[in-house]
């Protein structure tokens, strides 16, 4: 068990490295991040920051000697840096599990091999493999880079074979995938957390609303029947159960028309749609994610109250910071990244409340996210 007082190194310096950071701070823990950017989110808080990409080897055996156990913030990293650090450091989760998950190809596979529902796809390692298959599954359909590509990026959904050329360029990154679309009536994350001892528990299931292939809202409960959550979290049980899940993984899925439930895609780490946590529940993903990778105890997870989550993006800082005052329970995180680009997640607004559809409309109502309603 990794005791307050020693040092958490977590790989990538970004918004998810700074909750984690904070979380851990609480605790007594020391800070190590390794982030290719100077002052980064994690980087201001940590006690030693190591600015260096994340494949330089040199950098990783610095992690390894200054930290008692290593974390990581995502999964884009160098996966054969990471397996050598596994050989010479403390790191619970492992290399497989971002093996795994930052290639569409291989989640898929292990996804189906967990059983669970998941979308009719093919595999392409060209486009003119692409060409030959894609009539076996048919339109409309999503082609989806197997490296890389987050918040709608590295996608393209095709309507008929005559669009298929819009596909093309994607090959020139990696090979693709291409699954159905599947017409769903609710997106559905649900949050897992399994320390080394086997103790398993998901946090409360949060619905989510994308804007511009971003996530916009996370609402807390999720609006949808007893048997739809149950469903759920027997699944990312399973998936947790297959990949020998140490520290957190977050499953996306669709809820279909008929309530079955089909799992999009994974994340083996803290998540956008798990921040509402830190304030709504009794303890947040990022808490539970350093009592699990330090081999605490897990604490059951409970919901305080209803809660919904809202996503600033560069364009809504300045909005949202002219509108403070007027707006009290608001829960404002602001993650101290140098420059507001437009679409770059910036912060976010947990707003706890006995009204989800009124607190919605006050959301909207208060113009900070006109541009993208």
């Amino acid at each position: 068990m990794i005791q307050p007082g020693q040092t958490i190194g977590i790989i990538g310096g970004g918004q998810l490295g700074r909750m984690m950071g904070l979380a851990a701070k609480e605790a007594g823990f020391k800070i190590a991040v390794l982030d290719p950017t100077k002052n980064s989110p994690c980087g201001q808080l940590a006690d030693i920051e190591i600015v260096a990409p994340y494949n330089d080897e040199e950098a990783l055996n610095e992690l390894s000697q200054v930290s008692d156990v290593i974390t990581f913030e995502f999964e884009n990293i160098d996966y054969e840096g990471l397996k050598r650090l596994t050989k010479k450091a403390y790191v619970p989760q492992g290399a497989e599990l971002v093996r795994i998950t930052q290639n569409r190809i291989n989640e898929k596979a292990e996804i189906q091999a967990a059983g669970v529902q998941i979308a009719p796809y093919i595999t392409a390692e060209t486009y003119k493999e692409l060409e030959e298959k894609i009539d076996d599954l048919g339109f409309p359909c999503i082609v989806k880079t197997a490296f890389g590509g987050y918040d709608g990026k590295g996608q393209v959904k095709l309507e008929s074979r005559d669009q298929i050329e819009s596909a093309k360029d994607l090959f020139t990154h990696s090979p693709c995938i291409a699954e159905a679309f599947v017409p769903f009536e609710k997106e559905i994350s649900v949050i897992i957390q399994r320390n080394p001892a086997g103790q398993t528990y998901c946090l409360p299931i949060a619905e989510n609303i994308h804007k511009h292939h971003i996530l916009h809202e996370s609402i807390v409960p999720a609006r949808v029947e007893q048997r739809v959550l149950e469903q759920a979290e027997n699944a990312a049980k399973k998936i947790a159960g297959h990949l020998e899940l140490i520290g957190t993984l977050a499953v996306e899925m669709f809820v279909l028309p008929d309530g079955e439930i089909m799992i999009n895609e994974l994340a083996p780490r803290p998540h956008n749609s798990g921040h509402y946590s830190i304030e709504a529940c009794n303890i947040s993903q990022f808490h539970q994610h350093v009592r699990a990778v330090c081999g605490w105890p897990l604490r059951e997870p409970k919901l305080w109250g209803s809660s919904i989550m809202v996503n600033v993006l560069g364009e809504h800082v300045a909005p949202l910071q002219e509108r403070i005052a007027d707006y009290p329970d608001w829960s404002i995180h602001l993650y101290g990244k140098a420059e507001a680009k437009e679409k770059r997640k910036m912060g976010h607004v947990t707003i706890m409340t006995e009204n989800l559809e009124k607190t919605l409309q006050e959301i909207e109502q208060s113009g900070i996210w006109q541009d993208i309603n």
